[in-house]
C-alpha cells in the first residue's frame, strides 16, 4: 500500500480520480461597487471551499470532485447555506474530517446571520448518516474544535498549499 503524505497510515484511496478545475468567477463591476448591496450566491460559497486541501491526498476538494458548484445552495434572503460533500470512496475514513473543515471555513467566512448545513451527498457514504448527525451537532462541532490536534489538521486542509 501507498503511504499518506508525512509517513502516516496508508492511504485509502491511493489512486483518486484528479478532475480538471473550473475556471475562475470574474469579478463584474457591480461586485465591486461598495455602494450597492451584495448577495452570496452559490459560486461565491463554491469559490470558498474549493480550495479545501484533502487531508489525505496533495490535492483540493474540487480536483477530486468532492464539493462541486451544483450541491451548493444558498439562500441569501434567509441566511442559509447547504453544501453536500461527496467522498471518494464509499467507506472514507476522512469523510467527517472533510465535512468539519468545510464547515469550520464557512462559519469563518460568511457573516454570523449564516446557519451552515454540510452534509454528504445522499448514497454515497457508508456511515453518512453517523457523519451527518456529528456534523449537524453544534456541540459535537465545538467539542472537536476544542482539540488542539484536530483543530491543527483542519486548519491545515484550510491553509494555503506551497
Amino acid at each position: 500500500m501507498v503511504g499518506a503524505p508525512g509517513g502516516g497510515s496508508p492511504l485509502e484511496n491511493a489512486n483518486p480520480l484528479i478532475y480538471r478545475r473550473s475556471g475562475e468567477r470574474p469579478v463584474t463591476a457591480r461586485e465591486e461597487d461598495d455602494e450597492l448591496p451584495d448577495s452570496i450566491d452559490d459560486r461565491e460559497i463554491f469559490d470558498l471551499i474549493r480550495s479545501i486541501n484533502d487531508p489525505e491526498h496533495p490535492l483540493t476538494l474540487e480536483e477530486l470532485n468532492v464539493v462541486e458548484q451544483v450541491r451548493v445552495k444558498v439562500n441569501d434572503a434567509e441566511s442559509t447555506v447547504v453544501v453536500e460533500f461527496t467522498p471518494t470512496i464509499p467507506h472514507c475514513s476522512m469523510a467527517t474530517l472533510i465535512g468539519l473543515s468545510i464547515k469550520v471555513k464557512l462559519i469563518r467566512s460568511l457573516p454570523e446571520r449564516f446557519k451552515v448545513d454540510v452534509h454528504i451527498t445522499p448514497g454515497t457514504h457508508a456511515s453518512e448518516h453517523a457523519v451527518n448527525k456529528q456534523l449537524a451537532d453544534k456541540e459535537r462541532v465545538a467539542a472537536a474544535l476544542e482539540n488542539s490536534h484536530l483543530l491543527e489538521v483542519v486548519n491545515q486542509c484550510l491553509s494555503a498549499r506551497s
